[in-house]
């Protein structure tokens, strides 16, 4: 069965992307010869999956690294296109995602002092 699990460690964000468009143009075509089977739609599904993971990941690695810069959550926010209560919230919420992968199989994730250094980073929204 295809799940967004069995495919990921294949993709690159940059090779699911360039998969997940492939797929969707033939979607989009539908009513061609090439139209995509069963088996390709639910590849597509679970592509679909994977890149927002992978940017969602990579987008939170750019908010720390902004944060290093020295970037404000107002800043960030801004960036985001949201508050920087909400800019700071999902990175929040992806340091403990991060923590609670840690020792998992298969994933890395933040050991405590990981978890400890990206907190102090992170701070509260209204500093910097």
């Amino acid at each position: 069965m295809t799940t967004p699990e069995s495919i990921e460690p294949q993709y690159t964000l940059l090779t699911a992307v360039s998969r997940l468009d492939e797929l969707r143009m033939r979607e989009a075509m539908s009513g061609d010869t090439d139209t995509p089977d069963r088996a390709e739609l639910l590849e597509l599904l679970a592509l679909s999956e994977v890149v927002a993971r992978k940017a969602s990941y990579g987008r939170q690695l750019t908010v720390r690294s902004a944060r290093e810069a020295g970037a404000s959550w107002s800043q960030i926010g801004a960036a985001l296109g949201t508050s920087k209560q909400a800019a700071w919230e999902a990175h929040t919420r992806w340091i403990d995602g991060q923590a609670a992968a840690y020792g998992r199989p298969g994933q890395m994730g933040f050991d405590a002092a990981d978890v400890a250094e990206a907190r102090a980073l992170a701070g509260e929204p209204e500093e910097r």
